[in-house]
C-alpha cells in the first residue's frame, strides 16, 4: 500500500483543528543549517591539522629531549661496551690517543710565579705543625687535615736520622697537597656530570668543556674518554709513590727540583741523573713548587698510554660503586718503573706497612689566613 507524504501545511491544519498552533521558523532552520556546516568544516579541519602536526611534534621532542641527553647516554653506553669487550665505533673508542699540545699548559704556568717562596727548615715546620695541632694520630682519629701549604721540602730531610720521624714529616707535608689536587679533580668531575645531565649548556660550560678536553689530551672531544681520565689517584697510592721515588723526601731531585714522582722529560727543564750515561738525553722534571709536581703526577697517570689499564680498572671500580682501592690499582702501575712487578710489590709494602690507607678517606679543612700567617 502506497504511503502519502504529509506536507507541513497539512500537519498545521490538522493541529489547528485540534487547538494547537505551530509557527514555522524558517530563519531558525536556515541559521541552524549554516552553523552545522560551519562546525562540521571547522572540526574536520582541526582533526586534519592535529593528525598533520603529531609527527612533527614527536620529531621535535626527539630532537630536543632525547638527542640532548645523547651526550651522556651514548658516552656511558660506549664506555660500558668497552668494559664488556664489545666493539665500539672507531671515533668513540674510550681512552684512545693523546693530544700533547696543551697537556701541561696549566702546570707550566707555575713557572711564571715569582721566586719569593721560602724554604723552611725541618725544625720550623715541625713547630708549625705542633702549634696547629697537626699530627697524623689526630688525622687518623678525626679524618681531618689542616691545610698547611708548603712549597718546598726542608733541605735537612736526609739529616733526620730517625726514620719514623722522617716519614711522619714527609707525609704531613705531602698529604695536604695531594688532597688539594684530588679536591680540584673531583670538583671538575662533578661539574662534568652536571653538564652532561643538562638539556642545554651555556657558552661558559661549552668553553669549560673545551678546556678540559685540552688539559686531558682528549681527541675528537670524546666525552667517554674525558670521564675515564678525569678522576683522582687514591691518597695512599700517591704518598707511596712519592715516598718510593724520593726516598721519603731525601733525594736530590726532590730537594733541588721539587720532583716528588720522578717524572722524566726530554725537552723541558730538568735535573740530569748523576749516574746517567753521557749520551742519555732524559732528565728528571723539576718544578717551581711541590704543588706543581703533584698536579703533573696526576695528569701523567690520567693521560699517558702506559697507565690506560690503571684508568680502566679505576673506572670499573667506579662503575661497581666500589671505593678506589690503592692495593688493587697499584697492580696496574708496573710500567711506572723499569723494575715492573717488583715496583708494584714495593708500593704495596709501603702502603700496608705505613697504614697509608687510613688517609684515603680524610678531608682537607678550609684554608684560613691564620694558618698561612704561621708560615
Amino acid at each position: 500500500m502506497k504511503k502519502n507524504k504529509l506536507t507541513f501545511e497539512q500537519v498545521n491544519n490538522y493541529l489547528q483543528k485540534k487547538g494547537f498552533t505551530i509557527n514555522q521558523n524558517r530563519k531558525f532552520f536556515k541559521i541552524t543549517g549554516f552553523r552545522s556546516i560551519y562546525l562540521t568544516t571547522f572540526s574536520s579541519f582541526f582533526v586534519i591539522l592535529v593528525f598533520f602536526m603529531i609527527p612533527h611534534i614527536i620529531e621535535f621532542k626527539k630532537k630536543n629531549l632525547i638527542i640532548s641527553k645523547a651526550i651522556e647516554n651514548n658516552s656511558k653506553s660506549n664506555f660500558n661496551k668497552t668494559l664488556e669487550g664489545k666493539k665500539v665505533e672507531e671515533l668513540s673508542k674510550v681512552d684512545e690517543g693523546l693530544d700533547l699540545n696543551f697537556l701541561f699548559e696549566d702546570i707550566f704556568k707555575f713557572d711564571e710565579l715569582p721566586n719569593d717562596t721560602v724554604r723552611l727548615n725541618a725544625s720550623v715546620i715541625q713547630q708549625v705543625f705542633k702549634d696547629t695541632n697537626y699530627n697524623l694520630k689526630e688525622v687518623r682519629k678525626t679524618k681531618l687535615v689542616k691545610p698547611i701549604p708548603l712549597s718546598h721540602l726542608p733541605a735537612e730531610m736526609k739529616m733526620i736520622e730517625n726514620s719514623k720521624n722522617r716519614k711522619t714529616l714527609f707525609i704531613q707535608i705531602i698529604l695536604p697537597l695531594v688532597l688539594e689536587e684530588n679536591n680540584k679533580i673531583m670538583s671538575d668531575r662533578r661539574k662534568l656530570f652536571t653538564i652532561l645531565n643538562k638539556n642545554n649548556n651555556s657558552i661558559g660550560e661549552k668553553r669549560w668543556l673545551n678546556l678540559m678536553f685540552k688539559q686531558y689530551g682528549v681527541l675528537n672531544k670524546d666525552l667517554s674518554t674525558l670521564k675515564v681520565r678525569m678522576d683522582f689517584v687514591p691518597v695512599s697510592l700517591a704518598i707511596a709513590q712519592a715516598a718510593k721515588e724520593t726516598g721519603w723526601g731525601t733525594s736530590r731531585f726532590a730537594i733541588e727540583g721539587n720532583a716528588l714522582f720522578g717524572q722524566w722529560t726530554w725537552t723541558g727543564e730538568g735535573i740530569k741523573p748523576a749516574g746517567a750515561d753521557s749520551d742519555d738525553t732524559h732528565k728528571v722534571m723539576k718544578f717551581k713548587i711541590l704543588k706543581a709536581s703533584v698536579k703533573a703526577y696526576q695528569r701523567n697517570l690520567n693521560t699517558h698510554a702506559s697507565y690506560k689499564k690503571f684508568r680502566m680498572e679505576r673506572a670499573k671500580l667506579r662503575d661497581s660503586k666500589k671505593r678506589l682501592d690503592s692495593l688493587v690499582l697499584a697492580n696496574y702501575l708496573d710500567k711506572y718503573a723499569e723494575t715492573g712487578d717488583e715496583y708494584v710489590k714495593v708500593l704495596k709494602q709501603i702502603i700496608t706497612q705505613n697504614k697509608l690507607i687510613d688517609f684515603d678517606d680524610v678531608k682537607l679543612l678550609p684554608s684560613s689566613m691564620s694558618l698561612e700567617s704561621l708560615i
